[in-house]
Order: structure tokens, then C-alpha cells, then sequence
């Protein structure tokens, strides 16, 4: 959180008891779940995702070792909730909770999360409502996955995502419309060329996938059925640069790409440390958006420095990868202060917990990555923004670079 509006008095109300427990993401992998209570009787929940393109960069989980589901075990993070988290926050007002959270990330997000949904339910509105500030709210464009590779489709090409982007939808449905013809289409093509199977099976965020060899191959398929479709869509392409060898290969065949095909939006190029290479894509590839995940790991300081040096113009913002949503909120306004865009991105691994949506909005952020149209951890994030638009008439952005 922010800031609470004032005019609710929600963040004065006290936080009475906090109970974590351990559940499954979309990987089946173990997660942090959390209940934050108030005082009048007023509760938040909230599931944490997890990454499995993860940044050195970002605030580390708290995993248990051992053999338990591979030593990726949750029970020491549920428990530190439960005993010293709940200790501490206990008998304070819910508005000070993300000033007392430290610590692993599925720890403090966890918290973080079901305190500020516990907050807005004690306020009586919408989590995007209470996190807005004033009138300054819209519905994103989405950035639709519809092939993956990478660390989401192993055994695939070497880029991680291939994207959808509607260009010129008049509503937030009607952009997920063209998607969805999209990604149709894409199927088809795949099970021309790969047989039913291919088009049937999905990558971690519900992408189709290619097997590797040609790390064009996807994005020919995706021009194809954007061709097919007939509406205004561009790409997007997620290199995810720090999980494969010799990133600063693939600048020049970006390049390429951009003048062969209808890319607005290029993500991780480079490595989160190559500032010079960076430098050198912002200025090869900076007429289209240029977005930094592993660069900035949601971190407002690291967005300050690549301000600075002409680097990115567009920050990716993953709660998890800062720790509280406070402080996610912090890198907004500093992506902000310097001019550049956001996107508000889910995880590879995630829950059916829909807040990145009410992020998304709240925090004006104008872009949202979730995944792709298939696998239900996803569709409850589209399906939330799809009830935002029609209950709470909320105006679309549109893409608007």
C-alpha cells in the first residue's frame, strides 16, 4: 500500500490476529498463503507467486531444504508468519503493516497483501479504489503470451515469451477478444506444422510452444496469425537475457526483427548487469518500448540509476521482487518521476489470487502481463479486469506508446 485514503479510516482499524498457511501455485510448487483480520470483523487474502525466470537482483523466498517437495517447502516461511510477523503487527493499525515487514519475500508479500485487501474491505470499496489515488485510474493493455520458451517452456526456443499487444481495441474486453482471435489462430498454424498435440499443450503461462532449434520460429507463427486475424496487434518479446548464454548475440537479430515485423515492445535484451549493452540497446532498439525486468527487479533505486545512464524506458513491476506492495508502489512513482512507462506483470508461477488486476488499475499502470488466454490461474486476473470494466466503469487505456 501507498497510502490509505483518509477519508475511509480504514488504516487505523487494528490488525487482530495474522494466519499463514501453505498452498500450491500453478506449477504445483509450494506458495504462502495469508489472512490478515481487523478489528469489526474485516479480513484480507491474499496467495503469493513465485518466479522461475528469477533476477539476482530480486528479494529472495524462504524455502525449508530437505527433501519435502524437493526442498521447496513453504513451512518455515508460514510459521515465521505466524510467530513473529503476528507478534509484531498484532494490536497495530492495518495502514502500518508494510512499514513493519522485512525479510524473505514470500513472508512480507504474503502480509503485505492480505493486509492492504483486509484494509479495503474495511474501507467498504474495491482494492484498485483504495490504492487509487484521486481519478487517475484506467484499465491496461494487456500483454498477451502466446508462445514461450525459455525457462517457461523448456526444451523450446531460447527466447522466453512472444506476446500479443491490441493496438487499437476500444475497451478492455474488446482487446481480450482480439487476443483470443490470436491466439486462435496460432493454434491452428501450430497444428499444421507440429501435429494436434504441439497446439494442444501449454507452457507455464498457458503459451503454446515450438521445439527449439529456431528461435524465429514463433515469431513467424505469431505474424502469420496476426495476418490471418486482420486487426491492429503488434508483439511483444521477452528475452529473459540473464537465463541464456551470450545475450548480447541476439541484439543485431533483434534489430532485424523489429524491421521484418510488427514488434512494439522488446523485454530483457541484456543481462541485468551489462549497463553498457544496455546503453547500446536503448539506443539501437529506443524508438519501440524497451522494458526492464531483471534490470530493475522492481527496485526504485535501480530505476534512478538507469535513468540516469538513457537506459530502458518502460519498468516491469512484480510485487514479489521488492518484497511489500508499498515498495512496488515506490518503483511505480519513481518509473514516474523519470518518464517511464510500467506493466504490472504476474508470475510464471502463480495462484488464482486476481490483486495484480486491481494493481494494475489502481496504480494507473496503463500496461498488465498476466499470460496467456488458457489455465485459470491467469483467466481469474482477466476475468477480474473484465468485472472491473463492466461493474465499476472503469475507462480503458488502450496502448498508447
Amino acid at each position: 500500500m501507498n497510502k490509505p485514503v483518509p477519508a475511509y479510516g480504514s488504516a487505523e482499524r487494528a490488525v487482530i490476529s495474522v494466519r499463514a498457511w501453505e498452498v500450491l501455485d500453478s506449477r504445483a510448487h509450494p506458495t504462502v498463503a495469508c489472512a490478515v483480520f481487523l478489528e469489526g470483523g474485516f479480513v484480507g487474502r491474499a496467495m503469493v507467486p513465485t518466479g522461475a525466470s528469477t533476477g539476482q537482483f530480486e528479494v529472495a523466498d524462504l524455502r525449508d531444504g530437505g527433501e519435502r517437495y524437493g526442498g521447496l517447502g513453504t513451512r518455515q516461511a508460514v510459521e515465521r508468519i505466524n510467530t513473529v510477523v503476528a507478534a509484531d503487527l498484532v494490536g497495530r493499525p492495518v495502514g502500518t503493516v508494510d512499514d513493519r515487514l522485512s525479510g524473505p519475500s514470500n513472508v512480507t508479500l504474503a502480509v503485505s497483501q492480505a493486509a492492504a485487501k483486509a484494509a479495503a474491505a474495511a474501507a467498504g470499496v474495491a482494492l484498485w479504489r483504495y490504492l487509487a489515488e484521486g481519478d487517475d485510474y484506467c484499465l491496461p493493455c494487456p500483454m498477451v503470451n502466446i508462445f514461450s520458451g525459455g525457462r517457461h517452456a523448456e526444451g523450446g526456443v531460447r527466447i522466453q515469451d512472444f506476446l500479443a499487444v491490441p493496438l487499437a481495441a476500444p475497451t478492455f474486453s474488446d482487446a481480450l477478444e482480439v487476443i483470443w482471435k490470436v491466439r486462435r489462430a496460432a493454434a491452428q498454424l501450430t497444428e499444421g506444422r507440429y501435429g494436434r498435440l504441439m497446439s494442444r499443450l501449454v507452457a507455464d503461462e498457458g503459451g503454446l510452444a515450438v521445439l527449439g532449434g529456431d528461435d524465429a520460429e514463433p515469431l513467424r507463427i505469431l505474424a502469420e496469425a496476426i495476418e490471418r486475424v486482420g486487426e491492429p496487434v503488434g508483439i511483444a518479446i521477452d528475452v529473459a537475457a540473464t537465463q541464456i548464454e551470450r545475450p548480447e548475440e541476439f541484439l543485431s537479430q533483434l534489430q532485424g526483427w523489429v524491421a521484418e515485423y510488427p514488434i512494439v515492445s522488446i523485454e530483457d535484451p541484456l543481462g541485468d548487469e551489462d549497463w553498457d549493452g544496455w546503453q547500446r540497446a536503448s539506443s539501437l532498439l529506443g524508438p519501440i518500448q524497451l522494458v526492464g525486468d531483471d534490470l530493475f527487479a522492481t527496485d526504485p533505486a535501480r530505476v534512478r540509476k538507469a535513468a540516469s545512464l538513457g537506459v530502458a524506458n518502460t519498468v516491469l513491476i512484480k510485487p514479489n521482487q521488492i518484497g511489500t506492495l508499498k515498495q512496488a508502489y515506490e518503483t511505480v512513482r519513481e518509473a514516474r518521476t523519470h518518464g517511464y512507462a510500467t506493466v504490472v506483470s504476474a508470475r510464471s508461477g502463480d495462484t488464482e489470487d486476481d490483486i495484480i488486476a486491481d494493481l494494475a488499475v489502481g496504480w494507473n499502470a496503463g500496461q498488465i502481463k498476466i499470460g496467456s488466454l488458457m489455465r485459470s490461474e491467469r483467466l481469474a486476473k482477466y476475468n477480474r479486469l473484465l468485472e472491473i470494466e463492466a461493474f465499476d466503469n472503469v475507462h480503458y487505456g488502450g496502448w498508447v506508446r
